[in-house]
Parts: structure tokens; C-alpha cells; sequence
């Protein structure tokens, strides 16, 4: 992960800049950089990952012209090579590099090009406009904001930007911004034609696809490791990497003290697949201290994010303190492609598709949020297969009515495509999903409803809650960590359109927890 950050204004304050840009200094602890132009201001912390060298950092410059990217271009040497033919010559062996000659060729078609996950700001020295960018899916974070002068900022997370905007919000994912509007150049959910193919065949497809992805996400110059937390999606990232992998990967897993499910599971799926596993523990005490700072770190105010979170940062902080790994592969975007528990009780396959275009959309607010942040806080580096850009294409692609469960079975596609090749363990690869903040140990949400509950009164929660309009608090809990956010966000509660939590319209989840524990189809996913 690296941080970014450009004020588009002449004369721009310095010290302001400083001071918001230092807010995310842990995303790139290698080296920091802070240039002044003729129209603004570029920051950026490095994280080196490829190309380890001091010409590997940003801004990168090119005729007057700047970028600056926190991103990871897979296939690079390709386009590296046409630009080569095409005189371009490159001090680095950065995958960014690249950017600049890129967009002289080709202007803002670039982005529509990029096999990647990023966020950029290029100043084009030629014309003296800003021009920024975000991968479809949000993989990488930016927001935007407006100083009270009309001007706009660009910065890695919301964090950056609260000393200086009045209004913060995310950067939408799959545009990019140019002349003063926000233009689309790919959205991930529209399917251009329904895939027909067979059952098999979708499978097959899934296989090859989500095995490329893995591949590709491998290559790293800096030391990689794997989140497993013993289900589906994590498992089979960490088994496809096995096999591609010529000595054994290193896997971690965390659990609390008492009842995780995930730790029994993610030993099972180490044992098998040979790989240096290492299994963090936490407490209650850990759990309830470490509250706020994830919240601070996330920017949210939602239950189902930080709850997720709480494992995931003290996981990715063990990692940080005790190891030399740098990247993380992990298992977010699974769900959003072929289901949640709650998907199960979709109407119709129409229903189910449209509710994972909704998903898909709003991933970069959510668990692609919580990856991001929990992972890049300690200074590592997320890398999302699942989120590859073929295989997200594909699979929105796939008939409807081939993905809802009618196999009585959920995320049936993705399990069969793996049931060849020895990847996992049969009671692993069919055993049924449990969510990630309840299988870290079920008393960890536990603890912290009790903890909410006993912080208000009734009377308190009815008055306190009053105060918002926007995704109104409806529980203790909610409540808690809405008013924790205000703390260090006010005002920014925008930025989140709402709780995640299923599809209410639907029968069977009408429910007020988020967690799938709540469902009447949850059954023995949490054993």
C-alpha cells in the first residue's frame, strides 16, 4: 500500500497539506514525498513492493508532467515494452512508471486499459489540469473534497482530508475525474451479454479465471503472505497459491481464546495444503480496547465492517510486528459475486443478480474498505483476487438463474469448479459459510453488543439517536460506533450510504443484526 494526496490549487497552504497528509503515513512508512508545483501540491508515502530501488519512488515526471499512484498493474512489462518501441525510455522497475508515457499515448482511454487496481492523480503539464482515476471495483481508496475556496483535493482516505473540506467523499469507482466532472469508464456490474454456457462450462471458466487471478497476484518483489480464516474464498486462494508456489506459503489465521470456529478450520486447511502456518489469539480485553482505534482507522460507522474488522486488524497487526511479510492475498468479493446466506431467499434470480450489482457497487465502502484499511494501517499491502477484473466480468455474466441456489447448496459454482485437482479438503470445500466476525469466535460480537448495551441507557440511546438522519443508529451498538466516528469524522456520515444488512424486502431478512447467525437458513455454518 502506499498514500497519496494532491491539492489542486495555486498557492495552495503547505503546512495544512503537511499536516492532513501525515494522517496516513503508515500506508508508506519507506519514504515520503512532498512536492510543490505551479498548481497544486502532490504527497505521496511509499510502500515499496515492485521495484524495490530508491528510482522506484513518486511522484514520478515526465516533460513537467506528475503522478502519483497507490496501485499495482498487473501485466505491466507488456505495455512497458510497446512503450519501449514507442522511445519511451523508464529509470524504474515500478509498474507505475509506466502511467505517465501511457497517458501521453492515449489520453483518458488509458484507464479503460489498465488490468489493475489503483487510484492515481496525473498532472498534465500541457494543458495545467488535474486528472485522477480509481479502479472499477474501489480496490484502492480515494476520496475528494472541496476546500472553502471551491478547490478540489484528492487523498487516499477520508482522514487526509478533514482538516481542509467540509464535505469528504469517496471517489466513485471506475471513473475518473477531468474539467471539473466525474466521467465513468467502467462499471463492473453491467453485463454486456448473458453467458448461456452450460453448468460445466461456467465452472471450468471459474477455475481457469480465478486460478489466473491468484497467479498474477503473486508476483511481488517484497515478501507475500495469506489471510485464511478456514472458509471457502480464503481457503481456495491459499490452495491455488500452494500449487503455483515452489516451497510451502505462509498462512495466519486469529481466533479468540474461547470458541473459534475459524481457527479449526484454517489448521485443517494449512495441514493439507503444507503450508508455515502461524495462528494469532485474542481477548475480550483486546477486542473492547482496540474498538476505537478501528473505527478511527476505518472511517465507518457500520456493524458489520468493524465487527469484521476487529479480527482482521489485530491479525494484520501480529503479522506487522512479528514477521517480514508484506502483501496479503485475501478472500474478500466472493459473496458479492455468487451469494451471502441471506441471497438464499432471493425471489427470483433477477432479484439476485440486481442485489449483487447493489453489492458490487458498494464494495469499496465495505469489506473492500476493511481490507484496505486493516491491512494498509499496519503497513502492508491487500491484494484481492477474487476482485480481478476478468473474473468479476465473467461472473456478473453468468445467467442469473445458474447462480441462486437451487443445488441446496450456497456459492455452488465456485465449490464445484474446485472439487477436481485435490485443492481442499471435500468437508472444507462443501462446508457451509459462516461470517467471518461470528467464526473468529461467536462471544467476540457478543462482547461487544454487551459492551454497547451497557454504555447507554435506554433513555440515552433514544435521545443520542435522535440526532442523525442519515442511517438513523438502531441498536446500542450502532449507536456506539456512530458517535466514535463523529469523533474523528463529524459531519462525514455520507460518506457510508448505509448499514450493511440484507435484503429487507425479502422474506426471511427482515432482521435487525447484520450477522447471517440471525438467519433461519444459517444452520450448521457456524460449527
Amino acid at each position: 500500500m502506499c498514500s497519496i494526496m494532491c491539492y489542486c490549487k495555486v498557492g495552495a497552504d503547505i503546512e495544512k497539506f503537511k499536516e492532513g497528509f501525515q494522517e496516513t503515513v503508515s500506508r508508506g512508512p519507506d519514504q515520503s514525498r512532498i512536492i510543490t508545483i505551479t498548481d497544486g501540491i502532490l504527497g505521496f508515502h511509499r510502500l515499496a513492493i515492485m521495484g524495490l530501488t530508491p528510482s522506484g519512488m513518486q511522484p514520478f515526471a515526465l516533460n513537467g508532467s506528475y503522478v502519483i499512484c497507490n496501485g499495482e498493474i498487473y501485466g505491466f512489462q507488456h505495455l512497458k515494452d510497446e512503450l519501449i518501441k514507442d522511445g519511451y525510455t523508464f529509470e524504474s522497475d515500478s509498474d507505475c512508471e509506466i502511467l505517465l508515457p501511457l497517458y501521453k499515448e492515449h489520453g483518458t482511454d488509458m484507464f479503460a486499459m489498465l488490468d489493475a487496481e489503483y487510484a492515481c492523480v496525473i498532472y498534465d503539464a500541457a494543458t495545467r489540469e488535474f486528472i485522477a482515476a480509481r479502479d472499477p471495483i474501489g480496490i484502492r481508496p480515494l476520496y475528494y473534497g472541496y476546500d472553502k475556496d471551491g478547490a478540489i483535493i484528492f487523498a487516499s482516505e477520508a482522514k487526509n482530508l478533514v482538516s481542509l473540506c467540509d464535505k469528504i467523499m469517496p471517489f466513485p469507482p471506475g471513473h475518473y475525474y477531468k474539467g471539473g466532472e466525474f466521467i465513468c469508464y467502467e462499471d463492473m456490474t453491467k453485463v454486456q451479454q448473458v453467458c448461456t454456457d452450460d453448468v460445466e462450462t461456467v465452472c471450468k471458466n471459474i477455475h481457469e479465471k480465478l486460478v489466473a487471478g491468484v497467479e498474477k497476484r503473486l508476483v511481488a518483489d517484497a515478501k507475500v503472505g495469506f489471510l485464511l480464516s478456514g472458509g471457502l474464498d480464503s481457503s481456495l486462494v491459499c490452495a491455488i497459491a500452494a500449487k503455483k508456489s515452489d516451497k510451502p506459503i505462509r498462512t495466519f489465521a486469529i481466533g479468540m481464546e474461547t470458541d473459534a470456529i475459524d481457527l479449526k478450520y484454517a489448521k485443517q486447511v494449512a495441514d493439507y495444503i503444507g503450508s508455515d502456518h502461524t495462528e494469532i489469539y485474542m481477548t475480550k480485553e483486546e477486542v473492547l480496547s482496540s474498538l476505537e482505534d478501528v473505527i478511527k482507522l476505518l472511517g465507518t460507522f457500520d456493524i458489520t465492517t468493524i465487527r469484521a474488522s476487529m479480527g482482521m486488524y489485530l491479525l494484520c497487526k501480529a503479522i506487522h510486528e512479528q514477521t517480514d511479510v508484506r502483501v496479503l492475498l485475501t478472500g474478500e468479493i466472493s459473496d458479492e459475486l455468487f451469494g451471502y446466506k441471506y441471497t438464499d431467499f432471493a425471489p427470483s434470480p433477477e432479484a439476485f443478480q440486481k442485489e449483487s450489482e447493489k453489492r458490487v457497487h458498494e464494495l469499496h465502502m465495505y469489506d473492500v474498505l476493511r481490507a484496505d484499511r486493516c491491512i494498509s494501517v499496519n503497513s502492508l499491502e491487500a491484494r484481492v483476487p477474487f476482485g480481478d477484473l476478468d473474473f468479476v466480468e465473467y461472473v456478473m455474466s453468468v445467467d442469473p438463474a445458474k447462480k441462486v441456489n437451487v443445488y441446496g447448496k450456497g456459492k455452488y459454482l465456485l465449490r464445484h469448479a474446485f472439487e477436481e485437482g485435490d485443492y481442499l479438503p471435500h468437508d472444507i470445500l462443501m462446508r457451509e459459510k459462516a461470517a467471518f466476525s461470528d467464526a473468529v469466535g461467536h462471544s467476540m460480537v457478543d462482547d461487544l453488543k454487551e459492551y454497547a448495551e451497557g454504555y447507554y441507557t435506554d433513555e440515552e440511546f433514544e435521545t443520542l439517536s435522535a440526532k442523525y438522519t442519515h442511517a438513523k443508529p438502531f441498536t446500542k451498538e450502532s449507536l456506539l460506533y456512530r458517535e466514535i466516528f463523529e469523533k474523528y469524522y463529524p459531519g462525514q456520515g455520507d460518506m457510508i450510504v448505509d448499514f450493511w444488512m440484507p435484503n429487507k424486502e425479502w422474506e426471511g431478512c427482515n432482521v435487525n443484526d447484520p450477522s447471517a447467525r440471525v438467519l433461519s437458513n444459517y444452520g450448521d455454518s457456524g460449527k
